[in-house]
């Protein structure tokens, strides 16, 4: 298991370490950067694509998160990702709150299939949404 402590985070997320990332990965018009999810440093509309991966789950305010993607997301523009929700998995489920909540991985409250779903089509013109097991997966088209 790995653990991602403010040390390690911080010291990945260095101006310099985010050039070598980049760079070692032939990606030239991306840039890493270590923030807060409530409060995104970028212009409203600023991205065609927001991409998140496993995040939602350890999120402390899960609502704000959701409106800082929609607000950075431009017309037209698709937010994607996946992370864990409730009630797909039981063994999945138990791990989460007897090993992950403890250790400060994962934080609730936590999504169902259902409560995503809703929650995504409120926002968006177009959603596309699937599980495997406790990983939901999804797509969203903000309306132009």
């Amino acid at each position: 298991m790995c653990r991602y402590t403010k040390r390690k985070v911080g010291s990945a997320s260095r101006r310099g370490n985010e050039e070598i990332k980049a760079d070692r990965l032939h990606l030239k018009n991306v840039t890493f950067r270590q923030g807060d999810v409530g409060a995104l440093p970028f212009a409203d509309g600023a991205f065609d694509i927001v991409l998140s991966l496993n995040g939602f789950h350890a999120f402390p305010d899960k609502e704000t998160a959701y409106r800082e993607v929609f607000r950075v997301l431009k017309p037209g523009g698709t937010f994607c990702g996946c992370f864990y929700v409730r009630g797909e998995h039981k063994r999945t489920d138990w791990f989460v709150r007897h090993i992950y909540e403890k250790t400060g991985f994962f934080t609730p409250p936590y999504e169902t299939t259902v409560s995503l779903k809703k929650r995504l089509e409120k926002r968006y013109a177009a959603v596309t949404l699937g599980t495997v097991k406790s990983m939901a997966w999804f797509v969203c088209r903000k309306a132009e």
